[in-house]
């Protein structure tokens, strides 16, 4: 794992994460049990803090950061897709932050709500539960359905099996030694 303290303040880890030695995890990150860190993905708690619930997928590149002596929070079992960026927001349970998307400060992503790819939710903007918002910035477009819960709780369980299939002994070791 690539963890770092920073002055004082060191991540905290559960039980049955991944967390890859490519990503940087830096002061007051506090990571929940069978969540995945993926390769490149940066979060910076080092004068704010990060809360990661429990099964919840930071994938690869995603930049996380809080401002000072606040917090950016993610639920249980939230996605976050390649590539996005999250400050100083709060992420419910369940929800999905599309690839590239940016959740900006004291926002706010609600229980199940899906934010598509590519889409800006800006300063202050809160997005309810159970609700689908694309776009720049974010505008609802819909409701989450049984359909999209299907397939996010499969796509979700993917993260939480990946995370035990990185750390299982032997299953993921550099080669060039």
């Amino acid at each position: 794992m690539a963890l770092y303290r920073f002055e004082n303040r060191s991540p905290q880890v559960a039980e049955n994460v991944f967390v890859a030695d490519s990503a940087l995890v830096i002061g007051d990150v506090r990571i929940g049990k069978n969540a995945y860190i993926g390769h490149g993905a940066i979060l910076r708690g080092d004068y704010g803090t990060i809360i990661i619930g429990e099964g919840t997928a930071i994938e690869e590149g995603v930049i996380v950061h809080a401002r000072p002596d606040d917090k950016t929070v993610f639920g249980k079992s939230v996605t976050v897709g390649h590539g996005a960026m999250i400050h100083n927001a709060h992420i419910g349970d369940f929800a999905v932050i599309g690839m590239r998307a940016v959740v900006s400060d004291y926002s706010k992503v609600g229980r199940w709500a899906i934010i598509g790819e590519m889409s800006l939710v800006k300063n202050s903007q809160e997005i309810p539960d159970e609700k689908v918002a694309v776009g720049v910035p974010a505008k609802i477009v819909g409701d989450v359905n049984e359909r999209h819960q299907a397939l996010w709780t499969y796509g979700k369980q993917l993260y939480v099996e990946m995370a035990a299939r990185y750390t299982a002994p032997g299953a993921f070791e550099r080669i060039d030694k």
